[in-house]
């Protein structure tokens, strides 16, 4: 059985380059989430960068900031979760060119 070291590079580097391409369409992507049944709307990209927050004016009272606070927490996590199921579904794309090494993370 002949290991082909050079073939195994070559699609390392092909696969590094699809990833870096795949890094830069994701973080042109955008994801909107709200909490509080849309009093809290944010936009993030898919690179977790928060790009744009509506607070409704209902929500913005100077005695207590705890609520507003609360529904952006909520806002921003649920944006974040759905970044990284669209992450994982982009990665899931062109990961099945690569064999699983364990202790391998191709964070993104």
């Amino acid at each position: 059985m002949n290991f082909d070291f050079k073939g195994m590079l070559d699609q390392a580097k092909n696969m590094k380059a699809q990833m870096e391409t795949m890094k830069e369409n994701l973080k042109a992507k955008r994801i909107d989430a709200e909490s509080g049944a849309g009093m809290v709307q944010i936009t993030m990209n898919g690179a977790h960068e928060l790009i744009k927050i509506n607070i409704a004016k209902e929500i913005i009272n100077p005695d207590d900031t705890k609520m507003m606070e609360d529904l952006i927490i909520a806002a921003v996590n649920n944006a974040n979760q759905k970044i990284a199921d669209m992450n994982k579904e982009e990665m899931n794309k062109i990961s099945g060119m690569m064999p699983n090494i364990p202790g391998l993370d191709l964070d993104l």
